[in-house]
């Protein structure tokens, strides 16, 4: 007859591997001559409110047009992570986020929107942004659009 595995469970790590931080980091553009969006989702964000105590939920869209500096995805995950455990105003903590972002960064063109997961029966949506003083966008290229080609006759 067969033994029963004994289950444990895994011990927590003396030092995490991460840590919610405040600290963004940049790295250099490798493409700073042309304009190219870059886009985050951040689909998990929390704090709270600071008056209610109450957890506020968001799925944040950052788009951004860097210019000599790009932000580096393992330290915006750990600051959106730092935000946890903090009382904000939807308001206050989307605009904290794009003048943090824009410090370290410095980018052409970023805009932030905030989609606050409903409270009280309302939905918040926050949409900041930020364009570096004389840049100026390329125009739109709208390109025809076709049906998807299967090969397939009939």
């Amino acid at each position: 007859m067969a033994k029963t595995p004994v289950r444990t469970q895994r011990a927590k790590p003396a030092t995490p591997p991460s840590a919610p931080s405040k600290q963004l980091d940049a790295f250099p553009n490798p493409a700073p001559e042309r304009d190219y969006v870059i886009q985050f989702q951040v689909p998990e964000f929390t704090c709270f409110c600071p008056l209610t105590g109450q957890p506020d939920f968001a799925h944040f869209t950052i788009d951004m047009i860097a210019d000599r500096w790009c932000v580096e995805l393992k330290s915006l995950k750990m600051y959106m992570w730092s935000y946890r455990n903090e009382g904000a105003f939807h308001e206050k903590v989307t605009n904290t986020i794009l003048s943090d972002i824009v410090k370290v960064a410095d980018p052409r063109f970023i805009r932030i929107t905030a989609k606050w997961y409903v409270r009280g029966g309302i939905y918040t949506n926050v949409v900041a942004e930020h364009r570096k003083k004389g840049w100026k966008p390329q125009p739109r290229v709208d390109l025809p659009s076709f049906e998807q080609a299967t090969g397939l006759a009939g």
